[in-house]
Order: structure tokens, then sequence, then C-alpha cells
């Protein structure tokens, strides 16, 4: 009951935020908190940047690289569309490597941007470097890949540049921010079709399949010149709130003192892994899942699945946006193990078949643009009971509210379970394992999927994730910012006798001298109106400690 009063308890977050807001003024000025909030929009046009730059090109990568290189296989879209998470996930821990051993963020953002300006120009004018098209496509999706690990770079500075207070508002917002991207990217690529597809004259070409990349590269050079000094300036708020928070007077003790939890940072970093996997491999199968489930066409699944991933997007940035405002009456926590891993191991138990009767079979030798289930390629379909379409929509619900509430909040409690030393380096790690769940994840399950059908695949998603679900209720006490230790008892010093009032000036004034100086080593035990109040009625006591 204890447990479930802390979750639910609105009035000792409320206490709480007042006192983190009253520390915040005797932090910064006014001018710098706007200066720190210009940089912290800096960093969210930067993740957004990110994601726009990975979707806008997912629609058009296939029939541009059939036009330059015709008769290309199909496995090498799987190739150009992988490229980009391998090279986030091979250089984001490296990245943030450089961040944390330079102490600055803007020389490792300024060199990945320019990269990826680079990247996006090649990918633009591939027509320039045939019979190598091919290959130089894989190298420019690498590339953007690799500058694209400056996300993690950005999400630790979103830490250090964050008060605790504000540290989940900023978290929800950058996640926002990479959504849109995502939704903004394919939308663009749609808007270039009119260009249509440009002959094949030599020299610089805007067409259709070129358009992406240009934007792309003006995008990522209009970032560039954000990250100056005159609109980009770097500030360690959390370290000095930490300092604050601890009485101490060096930033070096008390990073000394406050060592991050590694159980609970791992455990972090695997239920990350598991929340993406889930989301990844919905997204991966639904096309295919609607096709053979509910016997729909190619171009009719296409057509529903997209409205319902507009929809489910929508819902998302809804989600989001409220984040700031359920963490003000939930405890973080407890919404990020009942509001994000539970509606997420429920969508897995709603995508495993339980209608009465098989699901439509494809007929022998049918197309498989016609859809159904084809029995010939995969036995289990004739074996394997019915999805309902009232299951699947539950789920997709269930992911599109689950999956933003636990990607925000992870990240959130990992950079408070972390706290104010430099996050690169595990920054990095969170992103890579967010690739790796990416790149592998839909991989390893679709040749379960391909062999033993719905059950199989999503009994394993399943128990994953109330894996994950149970290993965070195990660590429950440990995600959360970790206490400051209460500052040193002051060192024990002698009674001495204060001065009379029939003592002349020359004599009082090194007293009370003598008492001013210690102003500091007694600030932690009194207020300063008290202290003044001691010192000035000193003369008047006959000891004082």
């Amino acid at each position: 009951m204890e447990w479930l009063k802390r979750c639910f308890s609105q009035e000792g977050r409320e206490d709480t935020a007042g006192r983190e807001l009253q520390d915040a003024d005797a932090l910064e000025t006014p001018l710098e908190r706007r200066q720190r909030w210009r940089s912290v929009y800096v960093i969210y046009f930067t993740m957004f940047q990110m994601s726009l730059g990975f979707s806008i090109v997912l629609t058009g990568v296939w029939p541009y690289l059939d036009k330059l290189e015709p008769g290309t296989k199909k496995e090498m879209l799987g190739l150009a569309v992988g490229a980009s998470p391998l090279g986030q996930l091979l250089l984001s821990p490296l990245l943030g490597l450089w961040a944390n051993r330079a102490g600055s963020v803007r020389a490792p953002l300024a060199a990945t941007m320019a990269l990826f300006v680079l990247a996006s120009a090649l990918y633009s004018q591939l027509h320039l470097t045939r019979p190598y098209a091919l290959y130089c496509m894989l190298a420019a999706r690498f590339l953007i890949g690799v500058s694209s690990s400056n996300v993690a770079v950005a999400r630790a500075y979103l830490s250090a540049a964050t008060l605790a207070s504000e540290r989940t508002r900023a978290v929800a917002a950058v996640s926002l921010a990479q959504v849109l991207g995502f939704v903004a990217g394919p939308a663009l690529q749609a808007a270039a079709a009119p260009l249509g597809s440009a002959d094949e004259s030599p020299g610089l070409r805007l067409d259709m399949y070129s358009a992406p990349g240009a934007i792309n590269a003006v995008l990522g050079f209009i970032n560039l010149l954000l990250l100056v000094p005159c609109c980009f300036q770097e500030t360690d708020i959390a370290l000095r709130e930490a300092v604050r928070a601890r009485g101490d007077q060096s930033e070096k003790e008390v990073l000394k003192a406050l060592k991050p939890d590694f159980i609970s940072s791992w455990m972090l970093v695997g239920a990350f892994f598991v929340l993406v996997f889930n989301f990844v491999l919905l997204e991966t199968l639904a096309t295919t899942l609607s096709m053979e489930q509910f016997g729909w066409g190619k171009a009719q699944a296409l057509q529903y699945m997209g409205a319902l991933m507009s929809a489910g997007a929508v819902v998302a940035c809804l989600v989001f946006a409220a984040i700031p405002s359920l963490t003000r009456r939930f405890e973080e926590r407890a919404l990020l193990v009942w509001g994000g891993f539970l509606p997420t191991a429920a969508a897995s138990l709603l995508c495993i078949p339980w209608g009465p009767g098989p699901p439509p079979l494809a007929m022998p030798g049918q197309h498989e643009a016609l859809g159904g289930c084809p029995q010939e390629t995969q036995p289990w379909c004739a074996e394997s009971r019915a999805l309902s379409l009232v299951q699947f929509l539950l789920a997709y619900a269930c992911v599109s509210v689950g999956y933003p509430l636990g990607v925000t909040l992870i990240q959130t409690i990992f950079s408070k379970v972390l706290g104010p030393r430099p996050q690169g380096v595990w920054q990095g790690v969170l992103a890579g394992a967010g690739c790796a769940a990416r790149a592998l994840g839909p991989l390893l399950v679709a040749g379960v999927y391909a062999r033993r059908g719905p059950p199989a695949a999503f009994a394993v998603t399943a128990a994953l994730t109330l894996a994950a679900l149970l290993a965070l209720r195990a660590v429950y006490p440990r995600l959360q910012l970790p206490e400051p230790a209460a500052p040193p008892p002051p060192a024990p010093c002698e009674l001495q006798p204060l001065a009379r009032r029939d003592m002349d000036d020359t004599k009082r004034g090194p007293l009370l001298y003598t008492h001013h100086t210690k102003r500091s080593s007694i600030k932690g035990l009194l207020h300063a109106n008290e202290l003044e109040h001691l010192v000035c009625r000193a003369d008047s006591l006959q000891y004082i400690v």
C-alpha cells in the first residue's frame, strides 16, 4: 500500500518541484536562462533534422536505385536501408567518448553535421558517380548513419543543460521532434513527386529522387550555422544544481560522490532495446500481417496501413505532449512500468491470433499481391487461427501509447540515474541499443514468423517485454535521481570568550571580522539572516561555538 501511495502521490512531487524552481533562480540569471534554452532549442532542431534525414528517403530509395542501376536485386534495398542504422550503431559510443574527452559537444556536433551535409549532397547527385552509383549510395547512407550518431551527444548535452525538474519535459519535446521528423520525411518525399524524373542529361539535377538529398543538405547547413557560439552556448547547470544540493564547493567532489548505478543503468539499456524491438517488429510485419490475416491485396493493405500508421503517429504526438502533465500527477517510474511496458506487452499478446478458424488462405499459385496466407510457402497457415481486425487495431493502439511513454521515460530516468557527470558514452550505448534493435530485431523475428507464424513471433516479444517489466520492477528503488549525501558535520571547536561591551572598537573589530570570515563555514548550519543577527549580537553574548 505504501508503494501505491508513493506512485500516485502528488503532494511530494509538487513540493520538490517548487524547491527546484527556487534553486534555479539562484543558479542562473534570467539572461543565462534564455541563452540556455535557446541552445536547447537548437538541440531540438538537430534531433528533428536527423530523423528527417533518415525517413525522407525511405520511400524513394528503391525507385531511385532502380533508375540508377536497372536490374538491381532487391537485396540491395535492405543494404541501402540498413546501412544508416549500422553506421549509427558503430559510431555512437565513440562520438560520446569524443564529447566526454573534449568537455564540449560543439565540435562533435559540428563535425557530424558537416558530414551529414556532404553525404546528403552525394546522395542527391548519385547519377554523377556511374557506374559506381550503387556503391556510392551505400556509402552515402552509411555516412548519414555515422552523422546521425550525434543523437547520443545531443541527448548527453540535454541532460547537462536541464534541471532535474525540467528533464522530463525536455526529453519529451526531443522525442516529439524525432517523431515529427519521421512523419514529415515521407510527406516531403511525396511533395517532391511533381518534379518528375529528370532526363539523362549530364550535370546537376533536381528531380523527385534527388530533391530529398538536396533538402537534407540545405537543412543540415542551416543546422550547422546554428551551432556558432552566438546561437549555441554550452552550459552545465545540472552539475551546478548537484553542487548546490550537496553544499560542496568543488564540482570534482560532487562527481566523485555521485557514482552511477551500473545495475539500473544496464537494466534501462536492455529495457530500451526490448521496447524498440517490439515497435520495429510490429511496424515491419504490419503490412504482411494484414495481407495474410485479413485477405487484403497489396494496394489495399498499403492504403489502410498508411492511414493506420498516420493515426498512430498522431496518437504518439499527443502522448508526447501529455507526458509533462502526466508526470506531475503520477510518478515517472510507475508510468514507465505500467504505462509504457504493460501496454506494449499487451500489444504483443493481442497480435497472437485467437480466432476460431484459419486465416483466409491464398489460392495455389496466386500472386502474393492479391492477399491471403500462402500455405504453399508457409505451411502453418492451414493450422493457425485467424487474427481478428479488432485485435489488430487494439494492439496498434496499445503500442501507439506504450512506446512513446516508454522511450521518453527510459531516457529521462536514465539521464537522472547517471547523475550530472558527462554522459556521452552512456548515451551512445543507449542509442546503440536502439540501433541494434532496429537492425537485428526484424531480421531475427521475421525468420521466426516465416517458419512458425504469428503465435511464435509475438509470444517471443511478449515474453521479452514481460521479462523487462519484471526486471524494472525488481530495480524499482534504484530508478531515480541519486540522493545527495548529507554534508559532513562541522568540526568541533572550543568555546571562545566574546568581546564585552566595554571593549573598545580596536579590540571588537578583529572579533567581528573573524566572525564574518567564518560565514561560509556557518552558512550550512544557519540562514543568512540568522547569521547576521548572531554576528550583530555577538558583543552581548558570552560564548559562541
